[in-house]
């Protein structure tokens, strides 16, 4: 098993911030054509000549990258940080992306921006280890037929549980939204608002991109009945609650539940029954980069087999890449059975998309009079 793995944060943020990408997409200043084609790019450029920025998560991507990418390819990559979906966005359109290249993100904020004119469109002929990718990830990065991003990592929520701690293994997103006696105050749920309304609509049997107001009120009305049995909203440090027996059973991310499962092999992730979402993250290229050779470079890079295989090694995530499955220890996926035989369940949910502006401001809502209820 595992012992150095990456504790990350992948797109949790303070229930208050919201996502509201309609709020600051609204003066972005980008064209909004989604059906773009990709700019010209010159097969012969001098890479060594060229410099990118990338924007990250903190240790969701190989300490050493930026020196791969020198001795690879000549490009020179500087990398800087965003903590939430939400600073990403702000960094990008804070300044038309000036001074950005490239940016990793979950696919609701990435397809946003894409409708916004703010992402390049690829041009996968330039990236040679593309056809490493899983189809079915593929068309999770496309916006009306066109692939606007590299994808990186997906997987599924549902409940992370100390087995040792409750009487029966929760089946149900009401084993969270009513817990029982037991476990009443020993239950963490989400606090980034697409992920915190996702247990109450597909409890209701809704989809998790829902735009109806009538379902997203039900919902809300399901959330603040909950709010008094939790212990806490927490999107990153349910797994330690986890540990320590202050939780019992929290909402979370699959690979982030393999977190507390390194340390204590009682914490397990059960789908509940209702279904739940397949969430995926990219790598995108503005369209304002400069060097979009060296961009490319970089992805291509990203996408090579050994390198992505560190990705589901370190951060025990699944990753969408054929090639470099092949490349991850067989240990690896014995140990943690969400990336081996329960990989397909981690993969079989509703894809999480953009619900457009006006329901992106109504979730917003929603989970902020919740919290603050």
């Amino acid at each position: 098993m595992n012992t150095s793995i990456r504790r990350h944060r992948r797109t949790a943020a303070a229930a208050v911030l919201g996502t509201a990408l309609t709020l600051v997409l609204a003066g972005c200043g980008g064209d909004g054509d989604s059906a773009a084609e990709p700019a010209g790019l010159d097969p012969d450029a001098d890479l060594s000549k060229q410099t990118i920025v990338v924007s990250n998560w903190e240790a969701y991507m190989p300490d050493d990258i930026a020196d791969v990418v020198k001795e690879k390819t000549g490009a020179t990559v500087e990398i800087t940080s965003h903590a939430t979906n939400e600073d990403m966005v702000a960094k990008v359109t804070g300044s038309g992306g000036e001074g950005l290249d490239v940016v990793f993100g979950s696919q609701p904020y990435l397809e946003a921006l894409a409708r916004a004119g703010m992402l390049e469109p690829l041009d996968t002929g330039f990236l040679d280890n593309w056809d490493n990718l899983e189809s079915a990830a593929i068309t999770t990065a496309e916006v009306d037929g066109q692939p606007y991003w590299a994808p990186y990592t997906w997987g599924t929520t549902g409940i992370c549980y100390r087995a040792d701690l409750v009487d029966e293994v929760p089946t149900s997103w009401y084993d969270l939204l009513e817990p029982s006696e037991a476990n009443q105050g020993k239950v963490t749920m989400m606090g980034t608002e697409r992920w915190a309304m996702l247990p109450a609509l597909k409890a209701l049997g809704y989809s998790v991109n829902t735009t109806d107001e009538g379902e997203l009120g039900e919902a809300k009305d399901l959330m603040v009945a909950a709010k008094p049995s939790l212990l806490a909203y927490d999107d990153s440090t349910f797994y330690e609650r986890l540990i320590s027996g202050e939780a019992t059973m929290t909402q979370a991310w699959d690979g982030w539940c393999n977190y507390g499962t390194a340390e204590d092999e009682n914490i397990k992730f059960v789908v509940p029954e209702e279904g739940s979402d397949l969430w995926s993250d990219g790598i995108a290229v503005l369209k304002s980069s400069e060097n979009k050779e060296a961009a490319y470079a970089f992805i291509d890079t990203i996408l090579d087999a050994k390198t992505h295989a560190w990705v589901e090694e370190n951060i025990l995530y699944n990753i969408p890449n054929k090639a470099a499955l092949a490349e991850v220890p067989a240990e690896l996926t014995e140990a943690y059975d969400t990336l081996g035989t329960r990989r397909d369940e981690m993969l079989s949910g509703e894809n999480m998309t953009d619900v457009g502006d006006e329901a992106a401001a109504i979730y917003n809502q929603i989970i902020t009079e919740v919290t603050a209820s």
